[in-house]
């Protein structure tokens, strides 16, 4: 059983699979508490309702996409191991979106690792990052993304995303980042542009 805030069929709206029909899971439970978080709802560990494997992947039913991913919330704050392994049996392609600040469970398509400066990434995450995703809200994020590059594999793919109440005022230096910084790339929540999930 794992407590879940909700589930929701959206449009990836961020990094590499961006524009993809998507089927979220978000998980109950976060202790990082980002002042810019889009879901503070999903902090505390006493609301949600508990799931089991079979019961999140009968809502599935009615949808066709391929992709699932969990986000949060914290979703490694639970041990995913057996739900990521039911849905990986029925050939879905598991996306896992995380601080990275607790163990790794479950086996995983695709990582996305988005560090917390207020409690940092496990050193065991890092290199299993498909992408690194550095959200900017004030300019000592900058450096941040620069040292958590220096963690990850080359083949990580690494996203600056501008807050989303900072995406004017920063823009210009993120413009200068990317510039002078070539293997990052710009990401912007594109469900917010089409005002979704």
């Amino acid at each position: 059983m794992i407590p879940i805030k909700e589930t929701f069929l959206s449009i990836q709206g961020e990094g590499y699979y961006a524009g993809y029909a998507s089927f979220f899971i978000r998980t109950q439970g976060c202790d990082i508490g980002c002042h810019w978080c889009d879901e503070p709802n999903s902090w505390s560990l006493n609301k949600g309702i508990n799931k089991t494997a079979s019961e999140l992947l009968s809502e599935l039913n009615d949808f066709k996409t391929n992709i699932v991913i969990f986000t949060g919330g914290e979703p490694l704050m639970h041990d995913l191991t057996n739900v990521v392994d039911v849905f990986s049996r029925q050939g879905y392609q598991m996306h896992l979106e995380t601080s990275g600040a607790y163990k790794l469970s479950g086996k995983w398509d695709w990582i996305t690792l988005s560090p917390k400066k207020i409690k940092h990434p496990l050193p065991e995450i890092y290199p299993m990052a498909s992408e690194l995703k550095v959200v900017v809200y004030n300019h000592h994020d900058f450096e941040w993304a620069l040292d958590q590059e220096k963690k990850v594999p080359p083949s990580c793919l690494l996203y600056l995303q501008p807050e989303w109440s900072k995406l004017k005022s920063m823009q210009p230096e993120i413009i200068k980042f990317i510039s002078q910084n070539p293997r990052w790339k710009l990401s912007l929540q594109m469900h917010k542009y089409l005002n979704i999930k």
